[in-house]
């Protein structure tokens, strides 16, 4: 059975820097977050030990400065928290959540190209 994958939002912003730079130290995910928000070294720490146990992520203790890697994948991730977002705020309705995206959201024409090429290829499929 596929674990349910329930990050805080403070997790995601710690998952998004590990599946941009790969495994790293506590110290590199806390400089990369305090480039957008003040944060504590410590609550970094303890974020990812809270994480390491929720199995989110694993670390590498082999060495001197422990490394952090994301064990879930950014698909997986998305796409679990699409599905939850889709039955708790849109009653099951996949097309009410894409018509408040492209309502609440500046689309451009290259995205709505590939929207339209997405359908396509989806209707094809049927």
């Amino acid at each position: 059975m596929q674990q349910t994958i329930k990050p805080t939002e403070a997790e995601l912003e710690i998952l998004n820097i590990l599946w941009a730079q790969g495994p790293c130290t506590v110290k590199d995910v806390h400089e990369k977050l305090a480039l957008t928000k003040d944060s504590g070294y410590t609550t970094t720490l303890k974020q990812m030990q809270v994480m390491l146990e929720k199995q989110l992520v694993s670390r590498d203790a082999s060495s001197k400065k422990h490394v952090y890697t994301a064990i879930i994948s950014q698909e997986q991730t998305k796409g679990q928290m699409v599905q939850r977002m889709i039955q708790t705020m849109f009653n099951g309705s996949a097309m009410e959540l894409v018509v408040q995206a492209l309502g609440n959201h500046k689309t451009s024409k290259a995205e709505l190209d590939m929207i339209r090429e997405y359908l396509n290829k989806k209707k094809q499929k049927k």
